[in-house]
């Protein structure tokens, strides 16, 4: 993905399982290479991991993404 990869959208190499379809190869980005997941971020599987990513993008966006949301975080 040339131009990155948005938040929530998923990467263009995952098959239908959401397995890397570029694992093994040479062309795989080097970041993804060296990515290891961690039970205490990812979780045990893949909706904990969806929620825990949520959480953190709500978390990091600036203070003005907040106005108008109250309480509901």
């Amino acid at each position: 993905m040339p131009e990155g990869k948005p938040a929530g959208v998923s990467c263009v190499h995952l098959d239908a399982l959401m397995a890397c379809r570029l694992f093994g190869d040479e062309r795989r980005p080097a970041l993804c290479d060296a990515f290891a997941a961690e039970t205490a971020f990812c979780g045990d599987n893949r909706e904990q991991a969806m929620a825990r990513l949520e959480s953190l993008e709500l978390l990091s966006l600036p203070d003005v993404a907040f106005a108008g949301l109250g309480n509901e975080i």
